[in-house]
């Protein structure tokens, strides 16, 4: 169980916190989106913005990792009303995994329905290049099979399920969506589809580790989304994840190359506006899949 006291995970707090949003902001977002390492602008693309400084939202935690802004930014995105988080919590942060995915819960409350989530990732493999964009169509959780899930503890039925399927967490139709609309902007040759592994962090991964992913049919490895995506399915949103490849994992012996977050962040910055651009067209069709569906 939680300490005695406010934890910020309870039901009521988050009503709370989303009621306190809504109050300062009228927008009322259908999407939400979370920006990984030197992504953050995609924020910056929403119009009529309203943003939160995290430390100033009721119950928020505060993001401490450099490229991650730590802004709460409302607006609308080619009309669509977005909710978009500049900068996400990790659990080499110090933080309790609730914690981490307590917004997720916030965008449900808030009446957010499809959840885009970005993130940086090694490339595990070795046909992927950096600068390719994944789409994340399954996961491997390793925190979660050492038991470090965010839906342990007490299950709140008005949340979620106590026992959520994650054979379908990733949105078959946005994969899809993604694929036609990467087409059209003619990013075929840096689009792929694969598997990524969420670890600890935040030392980055030893050669043995990367191997041993590999043979496990990881595609690329990084450290977030799979928990904001867990919690996002408990609650009922729909779940479209991308990594952007922006290190090779070093799989030889007899490599020179060291991962390490500088190059991490430049190669967000070369990347960022073609998956800025293929979100920001996927967030115009997704209104129109709803209209018509």
């Amino acid at each position: 169980m939680f300490p005695e006291g406010s934890t910020g995970y309870s039901y009521e707090e988050c009503s709370a916190t989303a009621d306190w949003l809504l109050t300062q902001t009228a927008v009322r977002p259908l999407v939400g989106i979370v920006c990984g390492s030197g992504l953050g602008g995609l924020a910056d693309l929403l119009k009529d913005q309203v943003a939160f400084n995290y430390r100033d939202i009721p119950n928020f935690p505060q993001s401490t990792v450099h490229g991650h802004a730590g802004r709460l930014v409302f607006g609308t995105l080619k009309g669509r009303p977005c909710v978009c988080m500049q900068g996400r919590f990790h659990l080499y942060e110090g933080y309790p995994i609730q914690k981490i995915t307590l917004p997720m819960r916030i965008f449900k409350l808030m009446g957010v329905e499809t959840v885009i989530l970005t993130n940086a990732a090694g490339g595990l493999n070795q046909d992927y290049k950096v600068g390719d964009i994944m789409i994340i169509k399954d996961h491997l959780n390793m925190p979660g099979f050492a038991g470090n899930n965010p839906l342990a503890g007490p299950n709140d039925e008005r949340f979620g399920v106590r026992f959520p399927c994650m054979s379908d967490a990733y949105d078959r139709e946005l994969q899809q969506l993604a694929v036609d609309v990467g087409t059209e902007l003619g990013y075929r040759d840096f689009l792929r589809e694969g598997v990524y592994c969420v670890l600890g962090g935040p030392s980055f991964e030893t050669i043995a580790e990367c191997r041993m992913l590999h043979k496990l049919g990881a595609d690329a490895v990084g450290m977030s989304t799979v928990h904001e995506v867990i919690v996002a399915r408990h609650c009922g949103m729909r779940v479209f994840a991308l990594s952007l490849i922006t290190n090779q994992a070093v799989m030889d012996y007899d490599s020179e190359e060291k991962a390490n977050h500088e190059e991490v962040l430049q190669t967000g910055k070369q990347r960022a506006e073609q998956l800025e651009r293929l979100v920001s067209t996927m967030v115009t069709r997704i209104e129109y899949n709803n209209n018509y569906s």
